[in-house]
């Protein structure tokens, strides 16, 4: 079991926060899209065969998917500000080494390294949380979940004007300064959280995930080089399944694992993380299906003609789309609860991709097409953190998170090299070069349809918003914020810790705990020995107080919906008290 050591900011988070850290999560996503532009042309620029220049980003998908819920486990446990600052150094790290080289082993060691940062988006959540005040959590969640769909997009048709007027690799000098400034802003602005979980790293668990990722995702991203039927294909899913059942049955057994799985496995978690690689499925879709058709020439017949930097202004729009959809996404989820706009997002969602199917044949509809998919996956994305937040201690967010984020990436991997498959098998061999057709943009749209219906069907399954449930994530101003906080102190435990001679004792951890052994909440007390917990339900409970210098102090306590007080003395054996 993990704890927290504290349950609320130790200061006020400054207004920059979340322009930091939101802009953090941008750069951490320039990384998927940074190559773009210059994909077909890296088998030259380092002189090497096709097959093996696609390490370059494989690497990074991988290291990625292995970095997300590591570090945000390193968060939980010795602060995520920090955890983030190093996610952000070892991608300009990496960024640096893929800009000084041509060659292929150096190229795939930087781009590992970039990958790492891709835990920095659950980090700047978690940061998110435990920092900010109630009435601007919904919001700002909101915005630092879309940030990797923000960040693609913007990054897309700046990268195709820099590969059309520069030597590719001031790419990667333009992401080390952006990374770099980003460590700057996050050290000036950004207060560490006071949130800690205790334990120790599961360094077994870590590696046994990894292991498990890696031999997941790497036939899925090489499973069309190699065949999807072929024996090594084959093999790593059987040893990646092999590998990852025995991680979960050795995460179940041990006291502070990676992933707690028993939490993992609440309804709410689970249809979560299943919805949000549906999500990730319908999302990179259309990133691979609109800038091949504006860039096809007209004489195809259906091709748009339009250059590369066209193409990626036409594009961009999904990524602003979805950073605009933020403050629309906490008005909504305020009144009608996350669930909700998961749903409206995904239905959003459907219907652009259902649009789509006849609205390829000129540029400016390709300009509805990633508006209206923009505001469907921009809610959509929103609401996951929320979800999950909602259903993890606080002590876990930034592991929860991390997991949550690793599904976004499962889904974009499975996309990609579905979506790579179709458009392979049905495009037509013009003077030895593969042209993608019509018919295989089309059967794209429709396969991101069906994924959009999968994760519809999982999002109804996400339990309701109940009248008792904690308005934390749903305020959506000052005032609901003051009503919300009026209804949490309305049920919960207050009173003051004291010591041997009566004395109010600072800083002593106050824990409560339900009848069936688990943490239900934790704080510290304030300078004059206060403390106030919320409780979730009515109920039997224990609160246990401990501080330095002091022996321990439980003592039983039923809550019926009221509030009185219940002071802990240290220098007394544990007592009954009716609340």
């Amino acid at each position: 079991m993990t704890h927290t050591t504290t349950g609320r900011p130790t200061r006020r988070a400054s207004g920059a926060v979340v322009p930091v850290l939101a802009f953090a999560g941008i750069v951490v996503a320039v990384m998927q899209t940074l190559l773009v532009p210059v994909i077909k042309d890296l088998p030259q620029l380092l002189d090497t065969a096709p097959s093996n220049a696609t390490w370059v980003l494989t690497s990074t998908l991988l290291s990625g998917a292995v970095a997300t819920p590591i570090m945000g486990r390193l968060g939980d446990l010795y602060g995520k500000r920090r955890m983030l600052i190093l996610s952000l150094a070892v991608m300009v790290i990496g960024a640096l080494i893929s800009a000084l080289t041509s060659q292929l082993l150096t190229m795939i060691v930087g781009r590992t390294l970039q990958g790492f940062a891709m835990g920095a988006i659950p980090l700047g959540i978690g940061l998110m949380r435990d920092t900010l005040p109630r009435e601007k959590l919904g919001s700002a969640m909101a915005l630092m979940s879309s940030s990797i769909g923000v960040g693609g997009g913007l990054a897309l048709p700046a990268a195709a004007l820099v590969a059309q007027h520069a030597d590719w690799h001031a790419l990667f000098y333009g992401a080390a300064g952006l990374g770099a400034l980003s460590i700057a802003l996050t050290l000036l602005v950004v207060a560490e959280s006071p949130m800690r979980a205790e334990g120790s790293f599961d360094l077994l668990g870590a590696l046994g995930l990894s292991t498990g990722l890696v031999l997941f995702l790497l036939p899925i991203t090489k499973g069309s080089d190699w065949g999807w039927t072929s024996g090594i294909t084959l093999g790593l899913f059987a040893a990646a399944a092999v590998v990852l059942v025995l991680w979960g049955v050795m995460e179940l057994r041990i006291q502070a694992p990676l992933v707690d799985l028993r939490t993992t496995a609440r309804p709410a978690v689970l249809f979560t993380n299943l919805a949000s690689i549906m999500v990730g499925v319908s999302f990179y879709v259309v990133s691979l299906v609109l800038p091949q058709l504006l860039q096809l020439p007209k004489a195809t017949g259906y091709g748009l003609g339009q250059s590369m930097v066209v193409a990626g202004l036409l594009v961009a729009p999904l990524g602003l789309t979805m950073m605009f959809t933020a403050p629309v996404y906490a008005r909504l989820s305020a009144k009608y609860g996350p669930k909700v706009t998961l749903i409206l997002g995904l239905l959003i969602i459907a219907v652009g991709y259902g649009a789509g199917l006849g609205l390829m044949s000129a540029a400016w509809q390709s300009l509805v097409i990633a508006v209206v998919l923009g505001a469907g996956i921009g809610l959509a994305y929103s609401s996951l953190p929320a979800l999950i937040i909602g259903a993890v201690p606080a002590s876990e967010t930034g592991a929860a998170n991390g997991l949550n984020t690793l599904m976004r990436s499962i889904g974009t991997s499975v996309s990609s090299a579905v979506i790579g498959m179709v458009l392979a098998n049905t495009a037509n061999n013009v003077g030895g070069v593969a042209i993608p057709t019509m018919h295989g943009f089309r059967v794209s749209f429709l396969i991101a349809t069906a994924a959009v219906a999968v994760g519809l069907v999982l999002a109804l399954f996400l339990p309701g918003r109940r009248p008792a449930d904690r308005p934390q994530l749903r305020a959506s101003s000052e005032e609901d914020a003051n009503l919300a906080r009026a209804e949490e102190v309305l049920r919960g435990f207050r009173g003051r810790i004291l010591g041997a001679d009566g004395t109010p004792v600072a800083r002593a951890k106050v824990t409560l705990i339900d009848h069936r052994g688990r943490q239900a909440g934790a704080t510290l007390s304030e300078e004059d020995g206060s403390y106030r917990l919320a409780v979730p339900a009515r109920g039997a409970y224990v609160l246990a107080a401990k501080a330095s210098g002091h022996g321990p102090h439980a003592s039983s306590a039923t809550h019926a919906g009221d509030e009185r007080p219940v002071e802990l003395d240290l220098a007394l054996p544990g007592e009954t008290v009716s609340a």
